[in-house]
């Protein structure tokens, strides 16, 4: 084969290669659609960190709480007034040193306490117009730990030394009063009176007026 011959053949081959070559990518608007996503998921990348910023400042949080709202060893700690739109669930709930603390409601405050069937056994109501407990028993004791008043289905206890009542109408007493001395303010006289019935004074060693 002459030298001529071999180049041509070679050419032909090379020709016969560049036929089946493809090119791979992205050209065109399908290159500029591409791009244009990728900047605007930059954008909106960037939009959200600058409002997660945004809301971090906003809201104060910090390794310590959120805003008033501060987490401590022993529990949760708010800082000034808080409002709770649904039911508060808590072992205890105390003031700061040296502060009171206020409970307010637009309608009532109530206290209940459950068993551990869910049940309520006892509950403070203390709404606008009266204060309810609502229990099987209930006592005022003082601060001597002295029982001042008890009351339950069966009867009321006045732990008091006297009791005494300031009303213009006096004690109205529907059945029997048991008590080991009745008297009347000092220089003021003592009236016992039954309007429609019998008035009756008993004692097993006598009756002293």
């Amino acid at each position: 084969m002459s030298q001529e011959q071999y180049l041509t053949q070679r050419n032909n081959i090379q020709t016969s290669e560049n036929q089946y070559v493809y090119k791979f990518g992205i050209y065109g608007w399908r290159k500029r659609c591409l791009y244009f996503f990728v900047l605007l998921l930059m954008i909106l990348l960037l939009l959200n960190l600058a409002l997660t910023i945004w809301i971090l400042k906003v809201m104060n949080f910090t390794k310590d709480g959120m805003g008033q709202l501060r987490i401590t060893d022993k529990g949760l700690r708010l800082e000034g007034p808080s409002e709770f739109l649904q039911p508060l669930y808590a072992k205890e709930i105390r003031s700061r040193e040296d502060n009171p603390l206020y409970l307010q409601s637009s309608r009532n405050v109530t206290v209940s306490i459950r068993n551990s069937e869910q049940q309520i056994v006892t509950q403070l109501i203390a709404g606008s117009e009266a204060i309810e407990a609502r229990g099987k028993r209930f006592e005022v004791i003082s601060n001597t730990n002295k029982l001042l008043f008890s009351a339950e289905d069966s009867e009321v206890v006045v732990g008091v030394d006297r009791l005494r009542v300031l009303g213009a109408e006096g004690a109205v007493f529907e059945r029997s009063l048991e008590t080991p001395h009745i008297r009347a303010e000092p220089f003021k006289g003592l009236r016992l009176e039954s309007p429609t019935r019998s008035l009756i004074l008993e004692a097993p060693k006598g009756v002293e007026i």
